[in-house]
């Protein structure tokens, strides 16, 4: 694998994103992801799973070069609709998946969390949806999942906005489960999972499948149509400019078109 690596032991099967300098959320990452799932659910030898970043990042975002070798807005919604099937199969994934986060978590890096059923932050760490500072959309769920931890007021503030939160306000919030001293998340990561792992598999596998239910059909009707907006933002004038603006590094001017 390029982007990923996993093991597992004491029934906890860990996967490290591997793809510096910022874990940035490739679609080769999602597909690797999705295939390392496919492993892993069928090992009984597996209980838990804990995602988490190499390097100075959980994931920064996702990919925005990769953007720019996408022209139509059929293929920008193809790739939400990917990511956000790929989240909505971890939420619901039969063994628990915690994420481990440092550094930071933003844009897809955050999306990709949320999909996890549990957070585990640095207390120093950084969770935000920045896309609107580039004149995008969030495309993998995130619109819809951040409001049901938040709340819509300060999921609408961190949407216009851009400006992150630290991860013990993503505790206060409902973000995260619990925050840690940076040098002391991963050892307390692993507790969380092994004292998971000792369940029974069937109860374990039993809750998952009821917490599902309080998604409402709304919910699923706001997915659908962010992977629309998805696409038509990003092939906006102001897409673009956000895009390229990013890439040279300087300011973007939004014109409204």
């Amino acid at each position: 694998m390029d982007y990923l690596k996993w093991s597992f032991q004491d029934m906890v099967a860990t996967i490290t994103i591997e793809r510096p300098p910022a874990n940035a959320l490739s679609s080769g990452l999602l597909k690797e992801l999705s295939s390392v799932l496919d492993e892993i659910q069928s090992n009984d030898d597996i209980r838990v799973i804990l995602i988490h970043g190499e390097g100075r990042f959980f994931s920064a975002g996702a990919d925005i070069k990769e953007f720019t070798t996408i022209d139509n807005r059929e293929d920008f919604s193809k790739l939400s609709s990917f990511g956000q099937e790929l989240f909505e199969r971890m939420e619901t994934f039969p063994k628990p998946i915690i994420a481990a986060i440092h550094g930071a978590a933003l844009g897809g890096g955050l999306e990709l969390a949320m999909g996890c059923h549990i957070r585990l932050v640095a207390d120093n760490a950084k969770l935000g949806l920045p896309e609107l500072q580039l004149g995008l959309i969030p495309g993998f769920a995130g619109t819809q999942r951040l409001p049901r931890f938040v709340g819509s007021a300060k999921a609408a503030e961190m949407l216009f906005t851009s400006d992150p939160i630290t991860g013990l306000e993503a505790v206060q919030f409902g973000l995260a489960n619990k925050a840690y001293p940076e040098n002391e998340l991963l050892e307390n990561a692993y507790h969380m999972a092994k004292k998971i792992a000792k369940k029974s598999p069937v109860s374990i596998k039993a809750a998952i499948e009821l917490l599902k239910y309080a998604k409402t059909d709304k919910y699923y009707d706001g997915v659908k149509r962010e992977a629309t907006l998805f696409g038509d933002v990003f092939v906006s004038e102001d897409g673009k400019e956000g895009i390229t603006a990013f890439i040279e590094k300087r300011e973007p001017n939004f014109t409204g078109k």
